[in-house]
């Protein structure tokens, strides 16, 4: 574990009231975003006049080949512009007015959980790309009527588009990196004493080149098994909620700090959908630990026979993610499930976990002696997904099949 300093946290300056003014004046641009809404509902009405007129052309044998070639790319083209609209509609306003709060929604778009004023831009820039390819095959379909001058500085225009968007894409990366070490803490002389309030920091912050790639976390993990979710037989279980599984597979919950509880009968999946989740959270720069029910248990005893155990929780705090697995399958005693509600505390609200167990919480009380379970329910299961599934052992399941062959 990291050694801790002390370092003296400097009063945040007041905001003026001429400051809250001048930040309030971000409103004035939600009425702009208002008015592209409108423009898209007028794309919209292009849209269907177009293919409704390709569709009368096409009844009524009219249409030539080259006609609905050139419609269909008049539909393509629309489409386009509206996704371009609704880019700058919804990554505008998160990024220049407020936060959308999207978080935990099933459909939330992947771009808009990391998006700022580089990435808008370069997105903006690839789509008008597109659009201008769109164009420019257009002109090619329809060549016969198309001057060479106009296909001439169609294709420079192209090429000039390209080339924004590669120098924008270039730009963006030292543009990011440099925000980044902005937002690094730097590193002072230490400062005279002061009754300011004390924080306790790292004492040296590890560079990106001292980060662990993603094999190294999976590696560090301690999972029994590489699983990842693709790789799920979803058509095993007789009930099985596809849906939030598929939700927490973008990991909003390990960013907002919630819990998810997999409950079913032993061999229906709930540790390959924890190891899933966790294999993945690696992927998305998360560190994670893994672990059975018992072996936590045993770890905690540790710590706290040693007199470490605030320490070993507060370590615990490095990884966002923490799985607990096969809960039920051993009763722990009085002593067990008090350090088991100290963990589940601790981490309230401020980290993950996902458990895996036989047993609804509701009956949790035959696992956990003394009164902690009804506590430790509760602290658990208040921001948690619970996933229940439902059917026969995949393991009984093939062995029964290898049985009859």
């Amino acid at each position: 574990m990291p050694s801790v300093q002390a370092i003296d946290r400097d009063p945040s300056p007041p905001t003026t009231t001429l400051g809250y003014a001048l930040f309030a004046t971000r409103w004035l641009q939600a009425p702009l975003y208002f008015g592209l809404v409108a423009a898209q509902g007028v794309y919209v009405y292009k849209f269907f006049n177009e293919l409704w007129a390709l569709i009368l052309r096409c009844v009524t044998g009219q249409a030539t080949e080259t006609y609905v070639m050139l419609a269909v790319l008049k539909l393509v083209d629309v489409v386009m512009i509206a996704n371009l609209l609704i880019m700058v509609i919804v990554g505008g306003y998160e990024t220049f007015v407020s936060r959308i709060g999207l978080q935990g929604h099933r459909d939330q778009p992947e771009w808009l959980s990391h998006v700022n004023s580089n990435v808008l831009k370069v997105k903006l820039a690839t789509a008008i790309v597109g659009i201008s390819s769109v164009h420019l095959l257009q002109m090619f379909v329809d060549v016969h009527r198309t001057s060479h001058h106009s296909l001439l500085w169609g294709t420079v225009i192209h090429m000039a588009f390209i080339a924004s968007a590669a120098i924008l894409a270039y730009m963006s990366g030292p543009m990011a990196a440099q925000a980044e070490r902005a937002h690094q803490p730097a590193h002072h002389e230490p400062a005279p004493e002061s009754p300011a309030p004390k924080v306790f920091v790292p004492a040296q912050a590890a560079s990106r080149e001292d980060l662990p790639s993603a094999e190294e976390r999976v590696r560090a993990a301690g999972f029994p098994t590489r699983k990842l979710l693709e790789d799920f037989d979803s058509e095993h279980p007789r009930s099985f909620d596809r849906e939030t599984v598929a939700r927490l597979g973008k990991l909003d919950f390990v960013a907002a700090g919630r819990n998810v509880v997999f409950v079913g009968p032993p061999g229906t999946g709930k540790t390959h959908l924890a190891v899933g989740l966790g294999v993945r959270a690696c992927q998305a720069g998360h560190s994670v630990l893994f672990a059975s029910a018992a072996r936590w248990a045993a770890r905690l005893a540790g710590a706290r026979e040693a007199g470490r155990l605030a320490e070993e929780l507060a370590a615990l705090d490095e990884h966002p993610l923490l799985i607990v697995d096969e809960v039920g399958y051993t009763p722990f005693d009085a002593e067990s499930a008090a350090l088991f509600f100290q963990l589940v505390a601790h981490r309230y609200e401020r980290a993950s976990l996902i458990v895996t167990s036989d047993r609804p919480l509701g009956r949790w009380d035959e696992i956990f002696g003394g009164p902690a379970a009804p506590a430790m329910v509760d602290r658990l299961a208040h921001h948690a997904e619970l996933v229940r599934i439902e059917g026969e052992s995949y393991r009984m399941r093939r062995a029964t099949s290898a049985w009859a062959d």
